[in-house]
């Protein structure tokens, strides 16, 4: 087993419907990966398997009590071993494709705490957490949609997950670039053709084209990205020329959303 999820939730049905089926729940069956839910109202010791109670200091919402959390957060640990214990928060860094591989690559035992109502005591954080991860700058109802993220981020690089690990190495933000533009059949749809050298059959330009579309969306779409993007790594003149040109395939672009308007001129240069 290269990578077990444990996730502690008030929603388990909703987080297996999706873990547990399609890529995930093959690679399950076949023992590359498990991914288990717990229901932390399992772990109350209430008749009405209360996990939440009213704020101290005042305030609108519920918080999710500690001890409910401990307690299955315990379970897990004593069942399962000790894993890297992450709580799905607004408060903590921000989750990308370098953070997945950096779980990925460090720890083969993750427990994902998905919070709800106005969030979790704090001293449950205090005495358990290992890290915060958050999906972004927004807030969500719940932390089962960012486990889940987590989850299959990090699962899909898993070797045996997928058919070979350049399923994902060409994708977005493997490198710090954008996936460039994919087309299948037919070659014409709706008067919109497929890029003639996809249909040429030579490989080398294939995938000179490749990576030139990949520098000119990242360099249009998230600028952001391409300023970290390391061009020592372009080790041959051909590479670097396919980045010149790349280049000034962007600067063309960006003239074109000056005069004719935004979305237009992106969707004119994917």
């Amino acid at each position: 087993m290269d990578m077990q999820i444990d996730i502690l939730t008030l929603f388990p049905e909703s987080v297996d419907a999706m873990l547990n089926v399609s890529i995930l729940g093959r690679a399950q069956e076949r023992g590359y990966i498990a991914i288990r839910t717990h229901q932390i109202r399992a772990y109350t010791t209430n008749k009405q398997m209360q996990v939440d109670d009213y704020p101290y200091g005042g305030g609108r919402g519920a918080v999710m009590q500690a001890d409910p959390l401990f307690r299955c957060w315990e379970h897990v640990v004593n069942t399962y071993g000790p894993g890297r214990t992450i709580f799905m928060s607004p408060c903590g860094r921000t989750f990308t494709q370098s953070v997945a591989r950096e779980l990925k690559a460090q720890y083969d035992h993750l427990i994902l705490v998905c919070g709800h109502y106005e969030g979790i005591d704090q001293r449950f954080i205090d005495a358990c957490v290992d890290e915060e991860l958050s999906m972004g700058d927004f807030v969500l109802t719940g932390g089962e949609i960012p486990a889940m993220a987590v989850a299959d981020a990090v699962c899909r690089m898993v070797p045996g997950v997928l058919p070979d690990a350049e399923c994902f190495e060409e994708e977005s933000h493997w490198d710090g670039l954008l996936e460039y533009p994919q087309y299948s059949r037919p070659a014409v749809w709706h008067d919109r053709a497929v890029p003639e050298i996809l249909l040429s059959g030579d490989h080398a330009k294939v995938a000179a084209w490749r990576k030139k579309e990949s520098y000119k969306r990242t360099m249009i779409r998230r600028p952001d990205l391409f300023a970290h993007f390391d061009e020592t790594k372009l080790t041959t003149k051909a590479e670097r020329k396919i980045l010149v040109e790349s280049f000034e395939r962007a600067i063309q672009a960006a003239e074109d959303i000056l005069e004719n308007g935004c979305q237009k001129a992106m969707n004119d240069y994917n």
